[in-house]
């Protein structure tokens, strides 16, 4: 069973940007729900479009059972879960938001983010205060809806969460803004409140109303019975920003231990809304003769100083308020004092050839925090396709890999 492509256009007019990003990589309905599998979640974070034309696949009941007894638990996770279970899965659009909320967020955060669907403070998170996260993702979705037809907005709604929807029903907050910028904000500020709202008392209502999902088998096992620890939560979160960093760096190393500088920087700027991306490359590709590569660690750890960027923003910001740029040495140290990881001096240097267009040897404030913003948002913001440059090192590296 699929819906025509004319049905998915028009609906999509009144989506929002995240919402849109899933419906164009979901590939599975359930009861008139939109799921996405593993590797279609994966697809929406390391490309910019999905490699084929998508028309949602319906499950029957007997299909969606047998997907989900073969999920595994969360103590035989790994790096690799995702990638394992490929189009075994069915990821729904609030876990869809929470996993990429995973992505851009410091190790230091698991923790935060722990306390906050623990609301009872037994040191263990249970399934219903897990689908806690589905209520306040939809509560802020309300707030974001875009005016229109009624109907497709209940159609689209009864898409995305499996269930129409009162616009009223959840968390009474008379006259307060509960419109963060971000949905981690979201969840921050409302799981507090859950003990205090109708909110965990919703939940009791979604769970039985809602189909199973991968997620929630693995978190909490196939009878629903189970609770999630720290340690097996920590474990997940860093699983999946292990696994999207390696597919990432994987797709361009071609089974190499490295990746060229100048892919490096591709996947930099991928995301970012620099205009004259050409400028950057051209600056870095003069500066790095010759190609020393960048290691799996290496990029790992840039990526992990990225989602601490805030913390080191306010060291930024110091040197800006004081109208001086940064040398390697100051950025290094500053990268180590706010965010406590040591990123290899290779690295650092190369960094600075991407981002110092004026090659004063100095990064400013506006040369990299606010380039680096934007790359965090990832599929949040729409994909710019960056122009690769035609040298021979790569079009070797292409027709190898085409092999």
């Amino acid at each position: 069973v699929t819906e025509n492509r004319s049905d998915l256009e028009d609906l999509h007019l009144y989506a929002t940007p995240r919402e849109q990003r899933f419906r164009r990589f979901a590939s599975l309905e359930f009861e008139g729900q939109l799921y996405m599998t593993p590797y279609d979640f994966i697809q929406s974070v390391t490309s910019d479009e999905p490699k084929h034309a998508k028309k949602w696949r319906s499950l029957s009941k007997q299909e969606l059972n047998r997907i989900l007894m073969e999920t595994p638990p969360v103590w035989k996770g790994s790096s690799k879960l995702f990638r394992n279970l490929n189009e075994k899965g069915v990821i729904s659009y609030t876990e869809y938001l929470f996993l990429l909320c995973i992505l851009t967020k410091p190790h230091a955060g698991f923790r935060i983010a722990f306390n906050m669907f623990d609301t009872d403070g037994n040191e263990m998170v249970d399934k219903k205060e897990f689908l806690v996260l589905q209520e306040i993702f939809r509560k802020k979705n309300e707030k974001r809806e875009k005016r229109g037809d009624e109907e497709k907005r209940a159609m689209l709604r009864l898409q995305l969460y499996g269930y129409h929807t009162p616009t009223n029903s959840v968390l009474k907050t008379e006259g307060e803004d509960l419109v963060p910028r971000s949905y981690w904000d979201t969840l921050r500020r409302s799981t507090s409140q859950a003990l205090f709202s109708d909110l965990a008392e919703r939940a009791d209502d979604i769970s039985s109303s809602l189909s199973d999902t991968t997620l929630l088998v693995h978190f909490f096992g196939k009878k629903g019975k189970a609770e999630l620890n720290f340690e097996d939560f920590y474990r997940f979160m860093d699983n999946l920003q292990t696994e999207v960093l390696e597919i990432e760096f994987l797709s361009y190393s071609n089974g190499m231990n490295t990746i060229s500088e100048e892919d490096f920087a591709h996947i930099l700027l991928r995301y970012t809304n620099v205009e004259n991306t050409s400028s950057y490359l051209e600056n870095m590709r003069c500066s790095i003769p010759e190609e020393k590569g960048i290691t799996f660690e290496e990029f790992r750890s840039f990526f992990q100083f990225l989602n601490n960027l805030e913390d080191f923003t306010i060291a930024m910001q110091m040197y800006n308020f004081a109208s001086r740029s940064i040398g390697q040495d100051e950025f290094k140290r500053a990268v180590y004092v706010a965010t406590g990881v040591k990123l290899s001096p290779h690295l650092v240097n190369t960094v600075f050839k991407i981002f110092d267009v004026d090659r004063d040897d100095q990064l400013s404030y506006k040369e990299f925090i606010g380039i680096m913003k934007d790359r965090l948002n990832r599929g949040f913001r729409g994909y710019k396709p960056i122009q690769r440059y035609t040298t021979f090192k790569s079009c070797v590296r292409k027709e190898l890999y085409s092999r």
